[in-house]
């Protein structure tokens, strides 16, 4: 993840690369909760942050509205109700694809539930 700044509205924002099928839902502004583990490089994440996700050649621009740290997936799912995590899937096939892409040993550094908001989309 770097910083750059961005072409069309001179914003510097974090990237952060995302699978199709998530990436679709926060360009369309359906996904309104982006979940990562507590790497060290995201601590500092804040309110009024941006972030670039990036698709392919796709990339959407948000604005990071608050950052919730929790203990497990589950209960950020709880917490934060898988409807805003991904509205398209149930909250156990949330939680069976997260622990696909983040292991017991990533989940054990922390959960993030990062709030966005569409600004731009360019995909």
């Amino acid at each position: 993840m770097t910083a750059r700044p961005a072409a069309t509205t001179g914003v510097r924002a974090r990237e952060m690369n995302l699978y199709r099928r998530y990436f679709d839902l926060v360009a369309a502004g359906r996904k309104t909760i982006e979940v990562r583990v507590c790497y060290p490089n995201l601590r500092n994440l804040a309110a009024g942050d941006h972030i670039r996700f990036i698709c392919g050649r796709d990339d959407c621009l948000t604005g990071v509205k608050r950052v919730t740290r929790y203990a497990s997936f589950e209960e950020m799912l709880d917490g934060e109700g898988p409807d805003n995590v991904n509205p398209d899937s149930p909250r156990d096939q949330q939680l069976a694809n997260i622990r696909r892409i983040y292991g017991p040993e990533k989940e054990a550094l922390g959960v993030l539930a990062i709030e966005i908001e569409l600004l731009v989309s360019a995909a």
